[in-house]
């Protein structure tokens, strides 16, 4: 990575800073130390007095290196990740209004801004964000004759026609362990549900979410519409695999997933999340949007050695630049209006405008961590044609509750 060399011991050096930041790439071509090289050199260049040096980790360790290093006192000056709120609860992070400028601080888009607070304090800067939208495949859709679903039953009929065409998934529906979270939530919040209340407190077993997974599982599980691998054992990446090899006729996915897709040959189409029956076909539920989140540790006081660099990382070239490496929302007014060069596709600008208005994961609750690990562990069981629904997501309440209780 940029500079390993040293990262180790420079936690004294005032002139060196470290960022630790999660991998986009998944391979060294589309790595995105390209990106962390281009953006310190030309920092660098401007503030001749502050190196950065950038390690990369994968994302499936990064959170807990982050934890290990704050722990033992050695705290990177910035990290890059899913999570903050654990620290931004500890007291270790330097909120917005300390490191960026009024103007810098007010360019965030609403919903990521809101996801990024505390209180009405930021904390998490938001970096980067995806929004979920249906995703169909065309041309399996014209073989059975079926359009656009509007409606949770709508999805059930074109599912059905799918597989009497033979349709592997008719609808891929990832419960597995990897991110099982979003496609629930997705579900939930097109029944009027979601994880919290409006008052931000976990709503996990609500009526409307029990009644969501029944449905789930008596219409598309049960009938078996939703292919050869049980919701539960499903993962995110192979349900995707499987869309880009044409064997899923639906599936929730977001814009990388698209350009994926469409390089295959694959005649993919967007849609809105299909409703619950009983909201009506003119409701529009909010989608799910994700962030990743910058932020800034106190431990070694560079407070505005950090505040110049992400001021600079943070100006529209840049962050653009990295969001459409990925294929992802950059997270600021600015550079998503202000498409630069390159810019947005027009298919992109549907995932900006259901960002606009998405709901994100309760991530401003420092006990999320603990319970979006237990949703994505046992949701999946919900379905099973021995599951519950009510028993299996009281038990990840009762989870939830006591993980909150010990947080605050």
């Amino acid at each position: 990575m940029s500079g390993c060399g040293g990262s180790g011991n420079s936690a004294g050096d005032s002139g060196t800073l470290r960022l630790v930041a999660a991998e986009y790439g998944d391979n060294q071509a589309t790595s995105s130390k390209a990106f962390w090289d281009k953006v310190t050199a030309d920092f660098t260049k401007t503030n001749p007095g502050i190196k950065v040096e950038v390690q990369l980790l994968p994302w499936a360790d990064i959170d807990r290196e982050v934890s290990r290093m704050v722990k033992s006192g050695n705290a990177p000056d910035m990290a890059l990740m899913g999570s903050y709120s654990d620290f931004a609860a500890q007291d270790k992070l330097y909120s917005a209004d300390e490191l960026l400028s009024v103007t810098a601080e007010a360019n965030f888009l609403q919903p990521l801004a809101e996801a990024g607070s505390v209180g009405n304090t930021l904390y998490g800067l938001p970096w980067v964000a995806s929004s979920r939208l249906l995703f169909y495949n065309q041309g399996l859709f014209k073989q059975a004759g079926v359009s656009e679903p509007k409606t949770w039953s709508d999805l059930k009929s074109a599912a059905k026609a799918l597989k009497e065409k033979g349709v592997k998934y008719p609808y891929a529906l990832p419960l597995g362990p990897e991110e099982a979270h979003a496609e629930a939530m997705i579900w939930e919040l097109s029944n009027g549900g979601g994880y919290a209340d409006s008052s931000g407190n976990y709503n996990l077993a609500s009526d409307q979410n029990i009644l969501t997974f029944r449905w789930l599982k008596d219409n598309l599980v049960g009938p078996g519409l939703t292919g050869p691998v049980p919701p539960s054992q499903l993962n995110r990446a192979d349900a995707f695999a499987a869309f880009t090899r044409g064997e899923v006729g639906m599936l929730n996915g977001y814009p990388q997933l698209l350009h994926e897709a469409r390089a295959k040959g694959i005649d993919v189409r967007t849609a809105a999340m299909p409703v619950a029956d009983n909201l009506g076909a003119g409701e529009s539920p909010p989608a799910v949007g994700v962030a990743d989140w910058m932020m800034a540790f106190k431990q070694h006081g560079k407070r505005v050695e950090i505040g110049k660099f992400l001021d600079f990382v943070y100006q529209d070239k840049n962050l653009t630049d990295f969001a459409n490496r990925y294929h992802l929302l950059p997270s600021t007014v600015s550079a998503s209006r202000n498409p630069s060069g390159a810019g947005l596709d027009s298919n992109d600008q549907f995932f900006l405008t259901a960002l606009r208005g998405a709901q994100l994961y309760p991530v401003n609750d420092p006990s999320w961590v603990t319970v979006s690990d237990t949703i994505k562990r046992n949701i999946g069981r919900a379905v099973e044609p021995n599951g519950d629904p009510k028993t299996v997501l009281d038990e990840i309440a009762a989870t939830a509750n006591e993980a909150s209780k010990k947080q605050h």
